[in-house]
This record gives structure tokens, C-alpha cells and sequence, in this order.
């Protein structure tokens, strides 16, 4: 039977009822949805910085250098760095994000017009195209080794629907302040079209760029990195599932032993497609976790047009439990700026919480293999659910 631990203490967990999907809801959602879509987006981001106030004049800023590998097409467009398009081959590239002084843990401070003022906002600069995998881990190594051993580890983040480059980059790189993260950040850019209405679009979008996670795993191989850990949030989840599948049916899952830890924040994937993927992979996970909340409005949306299944990020906790993953049930916490999808980030307690955790050398395990999560909650009300 899965056990739950809150705090320090366990509780059963309930499976509820499915609510029917009314025809009045679905309804307005379409509405809602048309009403959004109309909404402008902030600007992009990439290299721009403000010529009378640059980055680098600014004391107390925090830069992160973050990797990229993308599946995107280059753009010309001010800021974007890349587009929506699909490109056949993998990209390669390195920002730097730049945390303002001002910075509130949990809020990512995004500019509504450019230049950004980096004393009080975030900035992306310094893009940098790399010609080849050769010169990309070249470069990755040399952030790897100004680390102390012990450090050298690669966070490896899998962005979800609705995103452009800046939205992601923005993302890691608050996650990687907040949390403290103390090894090298690597984004998975995939060709999102970024538009709530391109649902399809970035589905088909994800399984498109699924064969470069091999090539990925390749590069990654190749680095001096003591280990990585792989974060994949919404409908990246499902991309790193259906990657993980396909790798473990060719023998290649996880061949250097260094991979950490395996965490799907919310994740957009169908129950019954997820149970497939893990009968299927039929791998013995070192740790396997799913952050859930039961309030997640966006998979709300997603559940409603697909056909009422329920998702992975807001399912039955101890049904998780039952398929061999850890389920932490967020769904007390209301803390989150960000809203109820993205409480890994917008909310202090969780990515403080996950970022312990992700620093640690022997990640979130401890000496027990998953009951050592129990270390980091304190009281916190998250529920750990597992075998």
C-alpha cells in the first residue's frame, strides 16, 4: 500500500470522483480562451540590453549562464533568438540571465516594454551560437570546472506549452536563483508556438523534437558533469516520458549512470498514456517524482479537450504511488505568484524545497531511498505519497 507523509506524519489518500464536464463550461472556456489569445505578450528578451543602463554597470545583479539545445528555428526578430518554427537539426546555444537586485524569490520580474531595466528587471544577454557539439561542451565544461567537485552537476529543463525562448529562459533562470541551484543550468527549447489556441500544434511539437533528446543524452555523455538531473514541467513531461521510452526500448537509458534524479512538475501527460509509458520502460528508476496539485487550472483546461482524462499533474496521489513514483501533492500550497501550474517556481517554500534537494549530493533520496523526502518538509504542507 502507498504511504503518505505531511510533515513528519502519515495520512491515507482518497482517490475522488471524476466531475462530469458540463456543456456550459466547455463553453465558456472557448470563450475564455478566445479572450486570452487576444491578449498582447510581453517582449522578447534575448540579447537586448538598455544602452544607458547596461547589465554589467548594475551592482548586485546575479547572472546565470544557461545552455540551450533547441529544436527551434533561428529568428531575425528583435529579442526572439529563436521562433516557433520547427527546425530539423538540433541547435546549440548560451545566454546569460540576469537577476535585477530588487529580485523577490518566486517572482520572476519580466519587462512589459525594451529596453529591460535591469535594476529592478530581469535581462537576457550575451547569446552566443555555438558551430558545433565539439565547441558547445567545450564551453559547458569550462562552466562545469569553476565549480568545486562535488557541484559539477547539469540541471536539465525541459520547458512546457505556451513558451517562447524568453518565457523559458526567464523560468530556469529564476528557478536557478530561487532554488540556489549550485551546477550549470541546460534548456531543452522545443518549437512551442507559444499561442494558447496551438495546443495541437506544440503537442505534435514535442513528439517532433522527442529523437533529439538521444542526441542530447550523447552530448550530455560527453561533458565532464558528475551527474544531471532532469526537470520537465507540463507538456515537457510528456516529451521526457516519450523520450525515456524510446531510449529504454533501444538499451540506452541512462548507459554513464550518472543521471539523478527524474522530476515532472505538473505534468501534462493522459493517466492512462503515463501507465502505459511506465509499464513500458519497465526500468528501475532511481527516483522518479511527480509534483501534483488537484487546483491546477491549466490541466483543468487540458483534461477538458482531452475528452475528460484526467492528468498526471492532477490526479490521485496514491495512485501515482501505486505505479512505483513519488507523488508530492502540492495542492495546499497558495503561495504560488505564478498561479496553480507553476507553484515550483512561484511559490518560496517549493523551490527552496526542491533546490535542497537538488543540491545534495545523493539528491533527494538521503540514506532511504525516497523516504528521506520526509528531511525536507518540516511541517510544510506537501504530501509525499509512495510505495
Amino acid at each position: 500500500m502507498p504511504r503518505s507523509r505531511t510533515g513528519l506524519s502519515f495520512e491515507k489518500t482518497r482517490v475522488q470522483s471524476d466531475q462530469a464536464i458540463s456543456f456550459r463550461s466547455i463553453v465558456l472556456l472557448a470563450v475564455s480562451i478566445v479572450f486570452l489569445a487576444a491578449c498582447g505578450r510581453p517582449p522578447e528578451l534575448v540579447g537586448v540590453d538598455n544602452p544607458e543602463i547596461p547589465v554589467n554597470s548594475v551592482s548586485g545583479t546575479t547572472q546565470h549562464k544557461i545552455f540551450i539545445a533547441t529544436t527551434r528555428e533561428a529568428s531575425e526578430s528583435v529579442g526572439a533568438f529563436f521562433s516557433s518554427a520547427r527546425a530539423p537539426e538540433l541547435g546549440l546555444a548560451s545566454v546569460a540571465v540576469s537577476v535585477p537586485p530588487t529580485h523577490v524569490i518566486g517572482k520572476t520580474e519580466r519587462p512589459n516594454r525594451l529596453p529591460p531595466d535591469p535594476r529592478t528587471e530581469f535581462a537576457i544577454v550575451d547569446p552566443v551560437v555555438y558551430a558545433d557539439d565539439t565547441a558547445f561542451i567545450s564551453s559547458l565544461n569550462k562552466a562545469l570546472a569553476e565549480l568545486p567537485p562535488g557541484k559539477r552537476d547539469i540541471l536539465f529543463f525541459v520547458h512546457g506549452y505556451n513558451n517562447t525562448t524568453s518565457d523559458a529562459l526567464l523560468r530556469l533562470g529564476q528557478f536557478a536563483q530561487d532554488s540556489g541551484f549550485e551546477g550549470v543550468p541546460l534548456l531543452f527549447d522545443w518549437a512551442s508556438a507559444a499561442k494558447l489556441s496551438h495546443y495541437v500544434y506544440d503537442m505534435n511539437s514535442a513528439l517532433i523534437a522527442r529523437p533529439k533528446i538521444a542526441e542530447i543524452r550523447k552530448i550530455l555523455n560527453r561533458t565532464n558533469a558528475e551527474g544531471y538531473d532532469v526537470f520537465a514541467h507540463s507538456m515537457g513531461s510528456f516529451l521526457i516520458m516519450e523520450a525515456m521510452l524510446d531510449q529504454a526500448q533501444i538499451g540506452g537509458f541512462d548507459t554513464s549512470g550518472r543521471l539523478k534524479n527524474i522530476i515532472l512538475a505538473s505534468p501534462d501527460i493522459d493517466m492512462d498514456l503515463f501507465r502505459s509509458q511506465l509499464g513500458q520502460i519497465d526500468t528501475n528508476f532511481k527516483s522518479l517524482f511527480v509534483l501534483l496539485s488537484k487546483d491546477d487550472s491549466a490541466l483543468g483546461f487540458s483534461r477538458r479537450i482531452a475528452g475528460g482524462v484526467p492528468r498526471v499533474g492532477a490526479s490521485n496521489a496514491a495512485e501515482l504511488a501505486e505505479l512505483g513514483v513519488v507523488a508530492i501533492d502540492l495542492s495546499e500550497i497558495e503561495d504560488s505568484s505564478s498561479g496553480s501550474h507553476l507553484k515550483f517556481a512561484g511559490s518560496p517554500e517549493v523551490v527552496q524545497l526542491l533546490g535542497h534537494g537538488l543540491n545534495k549530493a545523493d539528491g533527494f533520496t538521503s540514506t532511504t531511498p525516497r523516504a528521506g523526502l520526509g528531511d525536507f518538509l518540516q511541517g510544510l504542507p506537501i504530501t509525499i505519497t509512495f510505495q
